[in-house]
């Protein structure tokens, strides 16, 4: 390091001509300019002990030759390449520093970093035992979205402020503990050898430095990262196509659908645009884009016919879908939520879409769909994030984990929810990206969280805790809204497995009281019973705010 230090300092003040240590004592600088006079300390150290490990910061130089008796240059280096030099010996010693959380000392409790305030993380962070752990909480979002009913929203038959819980009721010791915290902020790296993740926050310009970058050390790493919608890489969906993940998504296809109906109502609208502003098309025909045509063609047949009597013959629902709706459900199920949604004015075409323009979508057959609101469920996958993790994948490019939910290879790092699926080599089938299964494995692995923390917790000290049963995912059933008080409850643990399956008010009973059991908080649950009771009494409402 000292030697960086007198490089940088001689090229600073010579414009960078590097010139020869002799092992008399001099360093030159230029020809004929001597910087120092006399053996350097440092350097008759160095020759000594026959060491320089303390320079390696020079190994990519290659007419570099360092000896134990001192260090031959290729004479009149270019300044290009001496200032090589400068900066891979500054990179060596002036590394990016991180304000942040550094690593516990001994006495206090681990810390647990958990990335993501979805399904699985929230589950987690619930029931972690925190007289145990520290916890740090670190995601874009400071809520968890309950969203089997977050279709309901984009109607109006449920506040947005029903399907969502902040982290901090979830697990009050965010808010309240001294050594937990929550960072509205989004990771873009981790160190695993250092055990730290880096953080950016996410800020409207209210902070000294833009972007403001932090890092955090951990003894445990929970990534429930969450996944992203996938577009297969079609052109315009990303520009132009709603998904429906987030509440901002649900409020935007609200605002959009409000704003058509308003629009088409203007004198001198040509009927063909009327057509287009109040063609609602739905890309896929999973669970969600099954129960937004249902509440959408709900809200159609209940409300726009009675306060949009001028353009309520032009309102229209498309749903498209490449293969059969509804793939993981019973073929029963299947037939009677087609004949439903028809009977709803729901029409289905079979394609798959080629690209995504501002007013229409063209498929694969030539197909050209004219529309006013586009909104685009077909799956999703991992995020970018995930992608750019160093870390082993599974089948699909999810975080690969073993039986445990471990990331082998690292230490001290756990995925679970969309983003973590198992290894190929571990036998066991990539479990789908459901909040079931997200929720039943935030379970499993708090219960393994407060099993290693009575043996200590902190960072490299679990292994050789034994960590008992590994999780193992038994499916509950899946459930279905189809809109006009009629849904779908498959019990089958399988696609393929024999089991109870029924269709009708009977089942959207049982969905309705299932959901209102699940949602997280007492509050919420008011909220949610309230919000359908008003609905039932007085309908939806279609105020447009914003």
């Amino acid at each position: 390091m000292a030697f960086a230090r007198v490089a940088r300092s001689g090229l600073r003040r010579t414009g960078g001509t590097f010139g020869s240590y002799s092992s008399e004592g001099d360093v030159l600088l230029c020809e004929g300019v001597s910087i120092h006079r006399g053996p350097l300390p440092s350097l008759q150290n160095a020759k000594a002990a026959s060491d320089f490990s303390y320079i390696s910061s020079f190994r990519k130089i290659n007419h570099v030759n360092m000896q134990s008796r001192g260090i031959r240059v290729t004479p009149r280096y270019q300044s290009a390449t001496a200032e090589r030099i400068v900066e891979e010996s500054e990179s060596e010693y002036d590394e990016p520093r991180y304000p942040g959380l550094e690593a516990t000392k001994p006495g206090e409790k681990p810390r647990v970093v958990v990335l993501g305030t979805g399904w699985a993380a929230c589950r987690f962070m619930k029931g972690l035992d925190t007289k145990i752990y520290d916890i740090v909480c670190i995601s874009p979002r400071n809520h968890m979205v309950f969203t089997p009913l977050l279709a309901s929203t984009c109607v109006g038959t449920l506040e947005f402020r029903s399907v969502v819980e902040p982290v901090n009721r979830i697990q009050s010791a965010l808010a309240t503990s001294p050594d937990s915290y929550f960072y509205m902020a989004s990771c873009f790296g981790v160190d695993t050898d250092k055990h730290e993740v880096y953080c950016e926050t996410i800020s409207n310009g209210g902070l000294p430095h833009e972007p403001y970058q932090f890092k955090v050390a951990y003894d445990k790493l929970v990534i429930a990262a969450g996944s992203e919608p996938l577009t297969f890489g079609i052109k315009g969906v990303k520009e132009h196509a709603f998904f429906l993940r987030e509440v901002n998504h649900a409020q935007e296809i609200r605002k959009k659908l409000l704003l058509n109906l308003m629009l088409s109502e203007n004198p001198g609208i040509p009927e063909e645009e009327k057509k287009r502003l109040l063609h609602c098309v739905v890309i896929g025909g999973g669970p969600t884009g099954v129960e937004f045509s249902g509440e959408l063609s709900d809200f159609i047949m209940r409300d726009v016919r009675d306060r949009y009597t001028h353009v309520k013959d032009y309102v229209k629902v498309t749903l498209i879908e490449a293969n059969e709706i509804l793939s993981s459900f019973d073929v029963s199920l299947r037939q009677y939520a087609t004949n439903h949604l028809t009977k709803s004015g729901v029409g289905f075409m079979r394609g798959v879409v080629k690209e995504v323009h501002p007013k229409n979508i063209v498929l694969n057959d030539g197909t050209n769909v004219p529309y006013g609101l586009l909104v685009w469920s077909t799956g999703v996958g991992p995020s970018q994030f995930v992608k750019s993790l160093d870390l082993p994948k599974s089948p699909g490019g999810r975080i690969g984990i073993d039986e445990w939910l471990r990331v082998p290879s690292v230490e001290d790092v756990f995925a679970l929810g969309d983003c973590a699926g198992f290894l190929e080599n571990s036998g066991r089938p990539v479990l789908p990206a459901l909040a079931q299964v997200a929720e039943r494995q935030g379970k499993y692995l708090l219960e393994l969280f407060n099993k290693i923390g009575k043996h200590g917790g902190k960072a490299l000290s679990a292994k050789d805790i034994p960590l008992g049963d590994p999780f193992v995912y038994k499916h509950l059933g899946s459930m279905a809204s189809v809109g006009r008080y009629k849904a779908l409850v498959d019990l089958r643990q399988s696609k393929d497995a024999k089991g109870l399956s029924h269709a009708g008010f009977v089942s959207w009973l049982i969905w309705r009281s299932a959901y209102l059991t699940r949602v997280v908080s007492w509050r919420n649950r008011f909220y949610v019973a309230v919000n359908w009771a008003t609905t039932l009494v007085f309908g939806r409402d279609n105020s447009r705010i914003g």
